[in-house]
């Protein structure tokens, strides 16, 4: 791992601060991506407290703005001539229906159509890696998520619960398809299951009932610690499977309409027309 460059989205807090720590630790050149800069550097000085020999850079990646998102990818090009492992780890919870930047409802937005975004930008610099990664975190909610295009902003009817389940539905629909298109390359894509990690939760803590979900949950969920663990072996390890859902360092089984490759391909396309006329 010495020298590989990993970017890690969502770093400067819970699990992907603790993966960003771990692999530092091993001698990689960690990018913490951050939608604030400022907590970026904060998280970088702690990080350098316990990893001194550490080698971070701070760069805002704010997964909410595509144009802004296109601005890290220029600053990442300049910076590196490849990429060796990209960790999608950022996301979020709204608690009502908000949209992007671009009009995006926020959680599809955020957590599935900014990490497509990004990978599609950053895959030739990933490509030109001898042991090219994309780890992609999701959830055993993607059980709760469906996907209709027709009602892709929600606007009929909101569910918390199944916008996020859709997300992260859509976070596997991605690896399956990924996957399947560079299955003859030396890039593999995995999707990980983290477990039940407060930190993991990007609900806004600002509000009373936001706090309040967190403190009531707080006895039953991991260390970031513990939720990172996955995706630092996945970063470490040469024994992977190319599409694989891994849950605890081991390949899991994915249920219903997730196995669906023709589906998957189909939220790909949409996903790429979706971004080209919210950017044209």
């Amino acid at each position: 791992m010495r020298s590989q460059t990993v970017i890690v989205t969502g770093a400067n807090s819970g699990i992907g601060k603790a993966t960003a720590k771990a692999l530092a630790s091993k001698g990689a050149n960690v990018v913490l991506a951050c939608r604030n800069e400022r907590r970026g550097h904060i998280a970088k000085q702690e990080l350098l407290a316990q990893v001194p020999y550490g080698n971070f850079t701070v760069l805002k990646c704010d997964l909410n703005d595509l144009k802004q998102l296109h601005e890290f990818v220029e600053e990442v090009k300049k910076r590196f001539d490849s990429l060796d492992i990209l960790i999608n780890n950022a996301g979020v919870v709204t608690l009502k229906n908000e949209v992007t930047a671009q009009g995006f409802e926020k959680m599809l937005g955020v957590n599935h159509l900014g990490h497509f975004y990004l990978t599609e930008q950053l895959l030739p610099l990933i490509q030109r890696s001898n042991r090219g990664r994309i780890i992609i975190l999701s959830s055993g909610a993607y059980k709760w998520g469906d996907f209709d295009e027709s009602n892709a902003n929600l606007t009929e009817e909101f569910s918390i619960a199944k916008a996020y389940g859709r997300s992260k539905l859509a976070n596997l629909w991605y690896v399956h398809a990924l996957s399947e298109r560079l299955k003859h390359s030396h890039v593999n894509v995995m999707a990980v299951h983290p477990g039940a990690v407060s930190t993991s939760l990007g609900v806004d803590r600002s509000s009373g009932f936001g706090e309040g979900i967190h403190r009531m949950l707080r006895p039953f969920f991991l260390s970031a610690e513990k939720g990172a663990r996955t995706s630092v072996s996945l970063a470490l390890r040469d024994d992977v499977v190319n599409g694989g859902y891994y849950y605890k360092g081991k390949v899991k089984t994915i249920d219903g309409i997730a196995k669906d490759l023709e589906r998957a391909k189909h939220l790909e396309r949409w996903s790429y027309e979706a971004i080209e006329q919210a950017l044209s």
